[in-house]
C-alpha cells in the first residue's frame, strides 16, 4: 500500500493510532445512517468478520484521510479485494468533512490506484438506495449503476425496502480507454 496525495488529502495505511478516530466515527448517529440505522457501534458484540465496517487500524486494505495542510482526520478508504481482479469501495468520513468533495477526491484516487498499481480490473460499490449522496460520490468518480437489489433484512433500517445499489467501474473506463 502506497501513501496517496491528492489536492487536499493524504490517504495513508491505516495504522493502530487511528483506532480512536474510528470508533469516533461509528458513534456518530448521521455517520452510521446508512449502515445500521444511526446506531452507534458496540464493538463488544459485533460480528467479529467485519473489519470492512468497522477497521482497527490494523487492517491490510484501509488508508487513514487525514487533510493535508493541517492533519485533521477526515476519515477512512478502503479497496477490499474479492478477487486478484475485482476490489470493493468503502468509505467513511466525519460529518464535518460532508459536502466538501472530499469523498469523491478521496476515492477517485484510491480507484486510479487500484487499477494502476493493485492490478485490479473492476471496482464495485454499494450503497442502500435512498443514500444519495453516496451514490452522487460513485457517479462523480465514473462508476456506473449496475443494479438495485431488494432485501430480507433481519433488522431492516429505514430506507432499507427501496433497496441496494450496485455501482462498478472497470480499468478501461476509469482510465478513459
Amino acid at each position: 500500500m502506497a501513501v496517496l496525495q491528492t489536492a487536499r488529502l493524504t490517504l495513508s495505511p491505516c495504522r493502530p493510532g487511528d483506532r480512536a478516530d474510528f470508533i469516533d466515527l461509528e458513534r456518530d448517529p448521521q455517520v452510521m445512517r446508512f449502515l445500521n440505522g444511526g446506531y452507534a457501534v458496540d464493538r463488544k458484540t459485533a460480528d467479529p468478520n467485519a473489519t470492512f465496517l468497522m477497521p482497527t487500524g490494523t487492517e491490510p486494505y484501509v488508508w487513514t484521510a487525514r487533510r493535508t495542510a493541517d492533519g485533521v482526520f477526515v476519515g477512512w478508504f478502503c479497496l477490499w479485494p474479492e478477487s486478484e481482479t475485482l476490489a470493493e469501495l468503502g468509505y467513511r468520513l466525519r460529518r464535518a468533512e460532508w459536502g466538501r468533495g472530499l469523498a469523491s477526491e478521496g476515492a477517485s484516487a484510491l480507484v486510479s490506484w487500484g487499477f494502476a498499481h493493485a492490478g485490479y480490473q473492476k471496482i464495485v460499490a454499494t450503497t442502500m438506495a435512498v443514500n444519495h449522496a453516496s451514490r452522487r460520490v460513485m457517479e462523480k468518480i465514473g462508476m456506473r449503476h449496475a443494479r438495485t437489489v431488494s432485501g430480507d433484512f433481519p433488522d431492516p433500517i429505514p430506507g432499507s425496502e427501496h433497496g441496494e445499489v450496485w455501482y462498478e467501474i472497470e480499468g478501461s473506463q476509469q482510465r478513459g480507454d
